[in-house]
């Protein structure tokens, strides 16, 4: 139901058109000084730059499948909130009642009382994805300039929490939250008070009670595990070298493939005379080709290192807790006119 952007090639020669020119500089201008320059003595032996690519395309690879991994956890951690959601709004909506209380409440008021919870888990998933989205120092992928010139920004960026949060919580739960710092918490927090108080009142079961609360327990697990992600970013050392690792071995690698296409464009001189003068001009679009490829996967590594930082290949959480609150909402009998629609999809990115 959630997916990501796919790319078209002139999207992707797009988004990588700044790294692609500066390859193909290096190598022109590598190829210029061997064609004018008297320079043919300084080349580089095939083995030390097959060792020097052998070890970074190993490390791209360890850094893609940890940085996949990264992503499709976040992933499935959103999909168990989408799960528990709407288990929680199940639960609300038949558990709350005037089975277990001496006085009875009217239809009106028990409505009330499952509005009242199902809007606080709303401002929760809504505190939560604004929480997500919060910048850290070492998430750099959303300012980088191909990212930034689509002019697409996650919902988060456009709006506070406290806006965001005021159709949902009461003037008094409201002011309780801006005093906190993990404001996420605070409500599960306020939700448990709110469940003890209806137990008390006999509105809720006791064997309810329990059910009720092992499903915060659920969402505290998955938030934790949510933040987890966040707040621990992908290990500096891998990252950071790995990119000069990248650079090192395109260099060299000019070093050693321009002569070896000035050694071919010799031994065919004899045959080919004129395509022998030219031939160190192919090196160009080989050594282009490597490049980019080499470059590419390094960047796309880095680019799911943070899978909520707000790109267009992150996980879209913003749309899912969307999407969780349409459900909840109609659920409760709500008309769609006063339900906020979808987020919008930009470039087939949705956030």
């Amino acid at each position: 139901m959630y997916t990501r952007r796919t790319y078209k090639a002139s999207e992707l020669a797009i988004w990588t058109r700044f790294d692609t020119l500066r390859i193909l500089i290096i190598i022109t201008v590598w190829v210029l000084a061997y064609s004018f320059l008297d320079i043919n003595w300084l080349k580089i032996p095939w083995t030390p730059i097959a060792l020097i690519g052998t070890a970074v395309a190993f490390i791209v690879g360890f850094q893609n499948n940890a940085t996949y991994d990264r992503i499709w956890e976040a992933r499935k951690i959103w999909g168990g909130i989408v799960n528990t959601s709407r288990t929680f709004g199940m639960f609300v909506q038949d558990m709350v009642g005037n089975e277990h209380t001496k006085d009875k409440h009217t239809n009106e008021a028990l409505y009330h009382e499952i509005k009242t919870l199902t809007y606080r888990h709303i401002a929760w998933m809504t505190a939560l994805r604004h929480a997500m989205r919060a910048k850290k120092q070492w998430e750099t992928t959303v300012d980088q300039r191909t990212n930034q010139e689509w002019g697409i920004r996650p919902p988060e960026r456009n709006t506070t929490l406290e806006e965001d949060l005021k159709p949902y919580l009461s003037k008094e739960d409201l002011a309780e939250i801006a005093s906190k710092d993990n404001k996420q918490t605070a409500l599960l927090y306020q939700q448990s008070h709110h469940l003890r108080e209806l137990k008390n009142r006999g509105l809720i079961w006791e064997f309810s009670f329990l059910e009720l609360e092992a499903v915060l327990k659920d969402l505290f697990d998955l938030q934790g595990k949510s933040e987890r992600i966040k707040n621990f970013p992908y290990p500096r050392q891998f990252a950071t070298l790995n990119h000069w690792f990248m650079w090192i071995l395109l260099m060299f690698l000019p070093v050693a493939l321009v002569p070896q296409f000035m050694e071919i464009g010799a031994s065919i001189s004899e045959s080919y005379p004129m395509i022998s003068k030219l031939f160190i001009w192919f090196s160009i679009p080989v050594y282009t080709a490597v490049g980019w490829v080499f470059h590419t996967m390094e960047r796309i590594g880095r680019t799911g290192d943070n899978p909520f930082e707000g790109t267009s290949n992150d996980v879209p959480i913003s749309t899912i807790a969307r999407g969780i609150e349409i459900d909840l909402r109609q659920n409760l009998g709500e008309k769609k006119e006063e339900i906020p629609r979808q987020f919008d999809v930009k470039y087939n990115v949705q956030f």
